[in-house]
């Protein structure tokens, strides 16, 4: 049975006679002495209101333009989804923080924002998988796509996604309630409640903790960074069984948009793991690379999407003649009632 009592300074919680202290607050550090930091917290808000109208608007384009009504489409809303909703648990706190000097937050308000963070983090990384499977079937396998890449296909493989997900961050952030954190004041050395500089500071036994985001690095970001490249391979393999090059370059100009995409997200998030086990990494340039590789991806993911697909460019043209014949007629019933 779980008890719990708190004092001002720290809260004690009793689960099967073991005891965890835990803080009322946590302190976000954030950067070490870069001046004219604040221009950059500014830009932040900036990519965040591109981030909100650019997603906004494929979800849009999607859900009203009948001819993106398809499995591949569903990932990608999916993908928009997931991006919004990761820029809105990020940023908004994070520039309150920095910008109006409210670096403290509570210990509940840390383990729900960890959990928000890393479950959108980890669902595009999961849509990056999900839009290769239906692009390794349409190159490899392209009688039998509509057969094999369905909506109901597509609907399920998301499902089980957002379930995993769901799953292993909850234990994840589950697994912090059970550290104690002995510092009259506990700095995070981080922009908000990251995983690693958290359970880093406490002062039992944090092993379980780590394992996790090992565990979570491996589900999350590895095996699907993998299963995209060999998706890659074999599509590689299938084009150059096509003898016709026009044909190779069409089935390559449909591969563009997410290359680009799998490019974005990925590279930041290995180049920090390969720097932080091969070299010192200075915090302020962890902490940079970061907050990027968090927020432009899920900024430049619809820009993409718009400028490289064929299909959307389409719609977003006869949307725009459907909403201006409307804008048209709407004067002229007016005219005739009258």
């Amino acid at each position: 049975m779980l008890n719990q009592f708190s004092s001002d300074m720290t809260s004690v919680v009793y689960f099967n006679n073991e005891s965890f202290i835990h803080p009322p607050t946590f302190y976000i550090n954030g950067f070490y002495n870069v001046p004219h930091v604040k221009y950059y917290h500014i830009f932040l808000c900036f990519v965040y209101a591109v981030t909100v109208f650019g997603n906004s608007f494929i979800m849009g384009t999607i859900y009203l333009a009948r001819a993106l009504h398809t499995a591949k489409y569903i990932a990608v809303f999916n993908l928009a989804v997931s991006d919004l909703c990761g820029s809105t648990a990020l940023i908004p706190r994070y520039a309150d923080m920095f910008l109006f000097d409210k670096q403290y937050i509570s210990y509940g308000e840390c383990l729900a924002s960890m959990f928000f963070v890393f479950l959108f983090t980890s669902m595009q990384s999961f849509n990056l998988l999900a839009l290769a499977f239906d692009r390794v079937i349409a190159i490899c396998f392209p009688l039998r796509y509509h057969a094999i890449v369905t909506k109901t296909t597509m609907m399920r493989i998301i499902g089980v996604m957002w379930v995993l997900s769901v799953c292993i961050i909850a234990l994840l952030v589950s697994l912090i309630t059970r550290l104690t954190f002995c510092a009259s004041i506990v700095t995070i050395e981080s922009y908000f409640c990251d995983h690693g500089p958290v359970f880093k500071i406490s002062c039992n036994d944090n092993l379980p903790s780590g394992i996790m985001a090992y565990v979570y690095s491996a589900v999350m970001i590895f095996i699907p960074l993998l299963l995209i490249a060999f998706s890659y391979g074999c599509i590689g393999f299938a084009l150059l069984k096509i003898s016709h090059g026009a044909e190779r370059m069409k089935a390559m100009k449909t591969c563009t948009s997410h290359l680009i995409l799998v490019a974005m997200f990925y590279l930041p998030i290995l180049s920090v793991y390969f720097l932080a086990v091969t070299t010192y990494v200075h915090p302020n340039t962890r902490i940079i690379n970061s907050i990027l590789t968090s927020t432009v991806p899920p900024m430049l993911n619809p820009i993409i999407y718009t400028l490289k697909t064929e299909e959307v460019l389409q719609s977003i043209k006869l949307l725009y003649k459907r909403i201006k014949v409307n804008n048209i007629k709407q004067p002229v019933k007016s005219i005739r009632r009258n």
